[in-house]
């Protein structure tokens, strides 16, 4: 489509849904502007769903495959569980970013391209042999070929800016094109500029003029004939924020600071995509919280442990690679009996893999990663906002029971984002914290009768001295013992502490569909948006299925052998090779089957659904 065509005037077309996404070069500033273009939307009013997809190379050549980076939003006028399978609209600013992402635009789908970044040079890079914009996309697509570079740099002539300062400012000029794009307001965006360049008066100014610049565009040129809009969604009323699963896990820990009294520490060393949680916990030293940047994994969970030991709540937040390093101490943890939060943000593997994408393989490395028995509480958060509440849980469950307690996330729950209605402190419950203070009777292993928890006594109170450490220790008195049937007796008391649990945690309920039935999707973490909205679709084509989700891992619920057995085939969705499948099959004696894509991204819901279907017609 060229700019010359015939003259219309332009309509709002009314849509129910979009999917965005914005592609570049990693120095292109598209998690910024999908970033502006989420909140955008979140003031709107649409329920969102956002994917960043970062490169996995920190410094990828420049306009190389290796170095696209990309920013997904699906936004809509009713409910939405993921960030889309496929794209309504791509705006590639480069070749590069077009050849990784142009798979997933749909099949008279809108590219819009910035042609200034198509040049020789470029698509040499990006492994054309010829202009792929002169090669038949046109066809297919929607192609809106603009020059965002020229009119980027048109919209700045005045000012004599460096060449590098006004490349770095085109990303500004897409965003401002799609606001007129999808009727978003500019507000919020030029407010935020104004804010991060206060002290910076010139590229304040440059900044605003290529926004608005885009936006003007969309609303003068004749390429396009209409612009979009999608009305708000039907939502709970309540105050809402835009939050990412690591932003909620902060607050998770900031609320756990209010419900038990204790002083939060977290012992951490920068691993993507935990590190986030780091930084932005280390702002809030007036909530209780006490943050340390350790020098390695090792000593980053053995200062968690000491906070514990010391009578705060430590937490130690990390990925898979990290998880691996602190094993050993995470085991000291499960022989002291104290409470701690060990955060696995799991990304890509195995070693350091694909650190900026996302992947669901800890599981098994959560329940079995640690030599001998050593039992461990597992909780999985599903949505970026339910990282609030299952923090909350995996708190209640460590402080209660003295154990360490994983906390699972993953980097797609991490990064990305939606609508979360803000929660009153007050509708949550108090985490009751008792710290031993009486004498008489005191042993360092002496059993709550309820939940075989032993007493939590603070050093240097006087009268409760105590050592507890590594070795095997006496079933009561916590002195060094290497007697085998008090080992014996050890072993199983904590298999046993952690097993009751079972009892203190909800029994597994459907999500959606029917109580019983010819299919059950049954998932855990981030999987939840892509399995509701399959199950969704498959119950609009008549078939009797239904999922639930996991929250509690280990223990399961007590109640999921019984849940089982409501439905005649199960099929377990995962980002890794059948996790969660085996042990199912291994503790219910069930022919669960997988569907499982280890790509780095979210499973597709047509992905599911195909499955589901596959297995229903037998």
């Amino acid at each position: 489509m060229t700019l010359t065509e015939e003259k219309k005037e332009k309509k709002i077309e009314t849509l129910e849904e979009a999917t965005i996404r914005f592609a570049g070069d990693s120095g292109d500033g598209m998690q910024l502007t999908g970033g502006q273009f989420t909140n955008a939307t979140a003031i709107v009013g649409n329920d969102l769903s956002t994917l960043p997809d970062f490169p996995a190379e920190i410094r990828a050549p420049a306009g190389s495959l290796a170095g696209v980076s990309a920013f997904q939003i699906h936004f809509s006028s009713k409910e939405i569980h993921t960030p889309g399978d496929i794209l309504d609209v791509l705006v590639a600013m480069n070749p590069a970013a077009l050849k990784t992402n142009l798979k997933d635009l749909k099949p008279g789908g809108m590219l819009i391209v910035n042609i200034n970044a198509f040049n020789e040079t470029n698509l040499k890079k990006a492994g054309y042999d010829k202009n792929p914009l002169e090669d038949g996309l046109t066809q297919k697509y929607k192609v809106f070929s603009i020059e965002i570079s020229r009119l980027t740099q048109l919209a700045l002539e005045e000012m004599k800016l460096p060449a590098k300062v006004v490349d770095r400012s085109k990303n500004l000029f897409a965003l401002g094109l799609m606001y007129w794009l999808y009727t978003r307001p500019m507000e919020k965006t030029i407010e935020w500029l104004k804010k991060k360049f206060a002290k910076d008066p010139v590229t304040l100014e440059a900044n605003l003029k290529v926004l608005k610049a885009g936006y003007h565009f969309g609303e003068t040129t004749e390429a396009f004939i209409s612009n979009y809009e999608i009305k708000h969604a039907k939502i709970l009323p309540g105050k809402y924020r835009n939050i990412t699963g690591n932003e909620a896990t902060v607050l998770g820990l900031i609320a756990a600071h209010q419900l038990t009294g204790l002083t939060i520490f977290l012992g951490s060393y920068p691993i993507t995509p935990a590190s986030d949680i780091l930084h932005e916990l280390s702002k809030y030293k007036n909530f209780g919280i006490r943050t340390f940047q350790a020098e390695d994994e090792i000593a980053a969970i053995g200062s968690a442990i000491g906070a514990s030991f010391a009578g705060g709540l430590g937490v130690t937040t990390t990925s898979g690679p990290g998880v691996c390093l602190k094993s050993e101490f995470i085991n000291l943890a499960v022989k002291t009996e104290l409470p701690i939060i060990i955060c696995d943000i799991q990304r890509g593997g195995p070693s350091t893999g694909l650190p900026t994408k996302t992947e669901q393989a800890d599981l098994l490395q959560a329940v079995f990663g640690r030599n001998s028995e050593s039992p461990v509480p597992i909780i999985a958060a599903a949505t970026p906002g339910d990282c609030f509440e299952t923090m909350i849980e995996a708190v209640r469950i460590a402080i209660k029971y003295m154990t360490p307690v994983f906390f699972m996330s993953d980097g797609y729950l991490a990064n990305g984002s939606e609508p979360w209605r803000i929660p009153e402190i007050s509708n949550f419950s108090k985490i009751e914290v008792t710290f031993r203070k009486e004498i008489n009777g005191f042993s360092p292993f002496l059993r709550d009768e309820k939940t075989l928890a032993r007493p939590w006594a603070l050093p240097g109170t006087p009268g409760l001295e105590h050592v507890i450490g590594g070795l095997e220790s006496e079933q009561t008195t916590g002195k060094v013992s290497y007697d085998p049937q008090n080992h014996d007796a050890m072993v199983k008391i904590r298999a046993k502490r952690i097993a009751q649990i079972e009892n203190d945690i909800p029994d597994i309920k459907v999500v959606f569909g029917e109580p019983k039935g010819d299919l059950l999707i049954l998932g855990w973490g981030s999987t939840l948006g892509a399995i509701n909205a399959a199950t969704e679709k498959l119950l609009e084509k008549g078939y009797k299925v239904a999922n639930a989700h996991l929250r509690h891992l280990n223990p399961f619920p007590k109640n999921l052998g019984e849940f089982l057995k409501n439905y005649k085939k199960v099929l377990i969705p995962e980002v890794n090779l059948g996790q969660l499948k085996l042990l199912i099959r291994a503790k219910y004696l069930v022919d669960a089957q997988g569907f499982n894509v280890v790509s780095g991204q979210p499973l597709k819901v047509n992905g599911i659904v195909e499955t589901a279907e596959k297995m229903i017609r037998g």
